[in-house]
């Protein structure tokens, strides 16, 4: 696929559902989160402080789906459930950070960027 100067690989159809789930906020938090050690979910809930119960649940399950979390459940009483990135979850570690990194470096600038758009809007 052709964006304007660059071949970006796949078809976008095919590759827009996967960007906007592991683009996803909660997504890469937790992606991120995982990535010290596996973690039960309350462990998950106190460390991404403002993501909801459902949201973290929902999370999880779409990145279970997509393979980037693997959901085991210890035969202790009471059962505890552990959340670990599978291979294919930790090779998604590094974009993030460069990511992050990206957003970092250049906070100001955005920040800038947009309190000058808002003054040419007002």
């Amino acid at each position: 696929m052709r964006l304007g100067h660059l071949e970006v690989p796949g078809d976008c159809h095919e590759i827009s559902p996967i960007l906007s789930r592991v683009g996803n906020k909660w997504s890469a938090l937790v992606v991120l989160v995982l990535t010290e050690r596996p973690k039960r979910f309350n462990e998950l809930r106190r460390e991404i402080e403002s993501i909801s119960q459902k949201m973290l649940t929902t999370t999880l399950r779409a990145l279970e789906e997509d393979g980037l979390v693997v959901r085991t459940v210890k035969p202790t009483t009471p059962p505890q459930v552990e959340y670990a990135l599978t291979h294919l979850g930790e090779s998604l570690v590094e974009p993030l950070f460069a990511l992050c990194d990206w957003s970092a470096r250049n906070l100001e600038t955005i920040a800038k960027n947009r309190a000058a758009f808002a003054k040419r809007q007002s």
